[in-house]
């Protein structure tokens, strides 16, 4: 919600809101930058709904219990999702340049949107994460961009069917595997969203997203893997370390090869740099111009975060990985260099953990080791009706079934004290989950106490 009223806000429209974080006195520190920017806050008791000509926007996770949702039907106000809102600003654009797939989303928009800012193509871009790039004294969560109404740069969403909203001139799948939906359901989504693009740019490497490209118009491929991709990697050239990498970048169209140099590690971010390029290309940017801009491209925050390393040597990420697949990659980019890891692992929410509890119990099963540690407490909850009768115990004792390592210590102070007392010099703690935003604090604060 956070950069779609920043772009409301930098349009000229009055934007103010509630948080039902904020009343429960989470991350202080961003309402009250919101606040220096001129957003007007309220509780999230009714009393910012005051009359009919106001338009209320509301996320999912918002109930229609919720006292504003309950003003507004009162006076008759307009009522709009956030997804329904964001489809209009980015259908009206001169052109929308849209990022799907089930994982790597936040990371490829904040890669395409910083080429085309690089290029001079103005873009407003629309995240969910903070872009360091943009951030600023003053913009501190510079989660988007105001920039022109001709190109629009945003990620858009699967999760909640809202996908389907989107008519982009540029198309970027990333990969589809099982999130919130039925796998079938998922290809139904992604088959129509390529459809309505006038150009696609798809992972080649994801057979997923692969067989998907005859429902698209006009395509251009791209991969690490896959030698026919057209934006690919030359075999052989990449060298990787456990901060950053560089490969050659190979545009098949002409057979010219470009030398990245990339400030973020693991394969899946080489993957996301071809599909930022790819989607540059798509949109008209030349490949030595995007593989230039990415050299610059400092990350997102939550996105393997490095927080620091101890002077005992314990070293702590912050990670936003909530799903089997972006689970997978951080834990994998972690086990491609020595050290021990251990993860600690916060559910997004009980209905998820229900969803893809046991693919991500294979998951910490699989892509870690004997000597490494896997620590979860409860999901996280912020109120509502959900039903809370099946938490984390089930998946750390599924990933102990599956032959891992696990621990269910109920609350994050009691997590801190565990990790803080077992963590050794060498050590990486990676701190991951979605959809509260005290996590990055916890991470940090838990540097601390290990340090």
């Amino acid at each position: 919600m956070l950069p779609l009223a920043q772009i409301l806000k930098g349009r000229g429209a009055t934007v103010s809101g509630s948080d039902r974080s904020r009343d429960q006195g989470r991350t202080p520190e961003k309402f009250a930058a919101l606040e220096r920017q001129g957003f007007a806050l309220f509780p999230q008791d009714g009393s910012g709904i005051t009359s009919k000509d106001q338009i209320l926007v509301a996320s999912a996770a918002v109930e229609d219990t919720v006292p504003e949702m309950v003003r507004a039907r009162e006076l008759g106000c307009i009522r709009m999702t956030r997804a329904e809102l964001l489809s209009i600003l980015f259908n009206t654009s001169g052109a929308g340049i849209a990022i799907g797939g089930t994982s790597g989303k936040s990371t490829v928009t904040g890669m395409l949107g910083w080429i085309m800012h690089k290029a001079g193509r103005d873009p407003t871009i629309m995240n969910g994460a903070v872009m360091k790039n943009f951030v600023t004294p003053e913009r501190p969560y510079a989660s988007a961009v105001v920039g022109g109404q001709s190109i629009f740069v945003s990620e858009v969403d699967e999760s909640d069917g809202s996908i389907a909203l989107y008519r982009p001139a540029v198309a970027v799948l990333l990969n589809v595997s099982l999130d919130h939906k039925s796998m079938d359901e998922l290809r139904a989504l992604f088959a129509d969203f390529l459809g309505r693009s006038r150009v696609a740019a798809i992972n080649a490497d994801d057979a997923e997203a692969l067989a998907l490209l005859p429902h698209a118009n006009d395509v251009i491929t791209f991969g690490i893997e896959q030698e026919r991709a057209q934006i690919g990697i030359v075999p052989g050239s990449i060298a990787d370390g456990p901060v950053r990498q560089a490969a050659l970048v190979v545009d098949r169209h002409d057979g010219s090869e470009h030398a990245l140099m990339l400030a973020l590690p693991g394969r899946h971010n080489l993957s996301n740099a071809l599909a930022a390029i790819a989607g540059a290309a798509a949109a008209g940017v030349p490949v030595n111009v995007a593989v230039a801009a990415l050299g610059e491209f400092k990350g997102l925050a939550r996105r393997f975060d490095i927080l620091g390393t101890s002077p005992g040597g314990v070293t702590v990420i912050d990670d936003f990985g909530h799903n089997p697949e972006k689970c997978a990659a951080t834990l994998r980019t972690l086990k491609s260099h020595p050290g021990r890891v251990i993860a600690f692992f916060q559910p997004h929410g009980y209905g998820p953990l229900r969803q893809m509890g046991d693919e991500l119990a294979e998951t910490f099963a699989r892509e870690l080791g004997p000597d490494d540690v896997t620590i979860m407490c409860d999901p996280v909850y912020f109120g509502g009706t959900v039903d809370r009768s099946e938490g984390s115990e089930r998946i750390v004792d599924l990933i102990a079934k599956a032959g891992g390592t696990a621990e269910y210590i109920p609350t994050r102070e009691d997590c801190a004290t565990r990790i803080a007392a077992i963590a050794q010099p060498g050590d990486r703690v990676v701190v991951m989950g979605a959809r509260d935003d005290t996590l990055t604090r916890f991470a940090g604060d838990l540097l601390t106490r290990i340090a």
